[in-house]
């Protein structure tokens, strides 16, 4: 696995390093694909570094290149051309195989519909990324228990998604996400299927989670929703149209 101090080579190009102690690094990062005769550049070109610790949000309208650029960060898909690295690992050369083992080590994602097993427990739900990891039952418990109780649902967590409400279940998806210890929470339109009072809810959550150390990056396509972040990227077809911090 390559790190940030080698030299490398990708398609017969020289890759130049990331920048120092970049959790994330995307240089020059092209997304195309072939419709028939014509090329769709879904993203062109983009850039940018995320440090450990940031709250980060990518907004833009559909059709933009915000979802194509969520699941290169998010290891689903590979880049057409341009570097990525995550912690100083060149990931966008990686086979499958490598990057589902990027994925499980270092991205806990949350997603719009929960993506809960209707018929497991909370416990359970949060418990299946220690499975995958092969991590025991007695200690896969209590590590899925104590980060329910992080979320505030310590109480619920023999309780299935239908015995739940839509905060509660998305608690749990936040729960999943974290059990690994990942380095980076990928959120893709997290609040898209809450009401108003509990979309705020599930902000505040986000933004403790923020202050007790993680990075987070949310993917929306809604204005106050992404001015909860302390940092904006707007992406619009295909490029970054800007990049602010915020107050």
């Amino acid at each position: 696995m390559a790190t940030a101090k080698q030299e490398l080579a990708t398609n017969g190009k020289s890759v130049t390093n990331p920048a120092p102690d970049a959790l994330i690094s995307m240089r020059n990062i092209w997304k195309t694909y072939q419709m028939g005769t014509q090329e769709l550049h879904a993203l062109q070109g983009v850039t940018f570094e995320v440090q450990k610790g940031e709250y980060l949000a990518i907004i833009g309208p559909s059709g933009s290149g915000k979802s194509t650029l969520m699941n290169l960060i998010g290891c689903l898909d590979s880049p057409t051309k341009g570097q990525y690295w995550i912690n100083g690992s060149l990931v966008s050369t990686m086979t499958d195989d490598e990057l589902a083992a990027i994925r499980n080590k270092e991205i806990g994602f949350v997603f719009q519909t929960f993506n809960l097993l209707a018929r497991a427990t909370a416990l359970h739900n949060v418990e299946l990324p220690l499975i995958y990891a092969g991590m025991g039952a007695s200690a896969r418990h209590d590590r899925a228990e104590a980060t329910l109780a992080s979320v505030e649902l310590g109480d619920r967590i023999y309780h299935r998604p239908n015995e739940l409400s839509g905060g509660q279940r998305q608690r749990v998806a936040i729960a999943r996400a974290l059990v690994n210890n990942p380095s980076i929470l990928l959120a893709d339109e997290p609040t898209g299927a809450l009401d108003t009072k509990t979309s705020f809810e599930i902000m505040a959550l986000f933004e403790k989670l923020h202050a007790d150390g993680n990075t987070i990056i949310l993917v929306t396509h809604e204005h106050d929703i992404a001015k909860r972040a302390h940092r904006i990227i707007s992406i619009r077809d295909g490029e970054i149209e800007s990049d602010e911090k915020q107050n």
